[in-house]
């Protein structure tokens, strides 16, 4: 099969174009509209293999039919459009993928957003590290986060101290309390930002100190005026917690409130029931955040995984997606006090299995 683009001002223009090129035959794979203007259309045609058309005899052997080419630049641009990235934003990754000497389009696309995007995973637990605060909008996925990060610590041998400051919402603490007795963890509850001071000074001997927060509503500044001033109690590291498949230009304001607050660092949740990923692109773009983890299962003992460059490119090629597997769940160490009792019993109440 052979496959070639069109660029013409018109779609009949363009059509005319590939019937001049390729015949009557030609099938139109994909179009699509230019930024400046135009369309484009991708067509292709099957090669002639029959044997008297190429001169070959009965008994001579079968040539393969040769590879198409790739259009590398091509198949970026369509995974880019497929996931709904704006065209600013799509239009820089072209250019960065455009400039290798790479024939693979999830290479080429893993360099583009190594070279737009920063990614800035969290470090699984030390001493003297920051307390992490999740912070995000009601929904975001925060408390489920929050266990994810204690289970990570846990089967690791580290250290875990867990805090909320989420005791308005109904039952968000008996979650989080709840995962917290499986891994025999203390769970503190605290109230206000002098209550959080004290709570992460009793904790300083722990490996991680990860806090929960209340969802707290972006466009509403005495919303983000109360976060502000939790987050100033003491030196801490505020995460955002973002899902995935938001609108692209509010996903982009509600990381732009949040940066103003003093977060830098992403946390990208819901990629396992996700199919379109440019609107937490958009955000860390525009707020220019760091990307660090994502969330790929909704079971609290897996699922959670630091996000790199071309482990996102599979995510958004066509075709790729399966080879970007989860991670099997880390395996616990001797400290049998401390491990949960099994990874089914960490499993979110609403949780479903994955194929």
């Amino acid at each position: 099969m052979r496959l070639k683009s069109f660029h013409a001002r018109t779609m009949s223009e363009a059509m005319r174009q590939v019937r001049q090129t390729l015949g009557d035959d030609a099938i139109i794979v994909a179009t699509r509209e230019e930024e400046g203007g135009g369309v484009r259309v991708t067509a292709a045609v099957e090669e002639d293999d029959h044997p008297h058309a190429s001169g070959r005899t009965l008994n001579a052997p079968a040539k393969p039919p040769p590879e198409p080419e790739v259009d590398v630049g091509e198949a970026v641009a369509d995974a880019l459009h497929r996931h709904g990235v704006p065209a600013a934003l799509a239009e820089q990754l072209i250019d960065a993928a455009a400039g290798l000497d790479t024939d693979d389009p999830t290479l080429a696309l893993g360099a583009a957003l190594d070279a737009v995007f920063t990614f800035h995973p969290l470090a699984e637990g030390r001493p003297g590290q920051k307390p992490l605060v999740l912070v995000g909008p009601p929904g975001s996925g925060k408390t489920l986060t929050v266990a994810k990060l204690a289970a990570r610590a846990v089967f690791r041998n580290r250290t875990v101290s867990v805090i909320t400051t989420d005791t308005v919402r109904a039952g968000g603490v008996d979650q989080l309390a709840a995962f917290m007795r499986l891994m025999k963890v203390k769970l503190h509850t605290v109230e206000d930002p002098e209550a959080l001071h004290g709570a992460i000074a009793m904790s300083r001997e722990a490996d991680l100190i990860v806090v929960d927060t209340a969802g707290r509503n972006p466009f509403d500044a005495e919303d983000m005026t109360d976060l502000k001033a939790l987050i100033a109690a003491e030196d801490v590291e505020p995460i955002l917690v973002m899902p995935a498949g938001m609108d692209a230009v509010e996903a982009a304001e509600v990381g732009q409130i949040f940066r103003q607050i003093g977060v830098r660092r992403m946390l990208v949740t819901r990629l396992d029931a996700t199919r379109r990923l440019g609107s937490f692109l958009t955000a860390a773009f525009r707020a220019r955040l760091a990307l660090c983890e994502c969330t790929v299962a909704p079971k609290v003992a897996e699922g959670l995984t630091a996000l790199n460059p071309v482990a996102l490119a599979r995510m958004m090629m066509p075709g790729e997606e399966k080879k970007a597997e989860r991670p099997p769940p880390p395996k616990a160490k001797a400290r049998k006090a401390k491990a949960p009792a099994s990874a089914h019993a960490l499993s979110s109440p609403s949780s479903r299995t994955l194929p």
